[in-house]
């Protein structure tokens, strides 16, 4: 998928630019997200991919973890102003 066709049903305009700079830099991102536990978790990976999947965004990880932007926390200690769980 290419940024240029990606459609964001949640994220708005600000997120959208900052995850398709990591997308399109490559470079390493430290993300901190919620898992479907509930727990904290935190990794150092590249973003892969942006989409969106029934109403809802993802972001991709090249170790293959797909994570809801809603679940994201934090990218390299920015908050993502999106509504959390």
């Amino acid at each position: 998928m290419t940024t240029s066709s990606l459609s964001f049903a949640i994220a708005n305009s600000s997120v959208q630019d900052l995850l398709r700079q990591y997308l399109t830099s490559g470079r390493l991102a430290e993300v901190v997200y919620r898992d479907s536990a509930g727990q904290i978790c935190m990794v150092h990976d590249v973003i892969r991919d942006l989409f969106s999947r029934a109403g809802q965004d993802f972001i991709l990880l090249s170790r293959g973890n797909m994570v809801g932007i809603d679940h994201v926390l934090t990218i390299d200690g920015e908050s993502l102003p999106v509504s959390h769980y």
